[in-house]
């Protein structure tokens, strides 16, 4: 579990250096895909399943 946390937190960081210098290449989707998937077998799932269900329910009641 150690290392699981330590390779979210490391990609979280190379996300976000990524995201600062608005350079959008494939090694980026890269890294983006690998915290997904890492962030998916961790205890924080259910978590942001669940706000991401609520957000797309509210998102899906606002009329234009």
């Amino acid at each position: 579990m150690v290392v699981s946390v330590s390779v979210v937190l490391l990609l979280i960081v190379i996300a976000a250096l990524l995201m600062h210098n608005k350079n959008l290449k494939v090694s980026h989707a890269l890294v983006c895909g690998l915290l997904g998937f890492c962030l998916a077998g961790t205890s924080l799932a259910p978590t942001i399943q669940s706000t991401v269900a609520s957000t797309a329910d509210l998102v899906s009641t606002i009329r234009p």
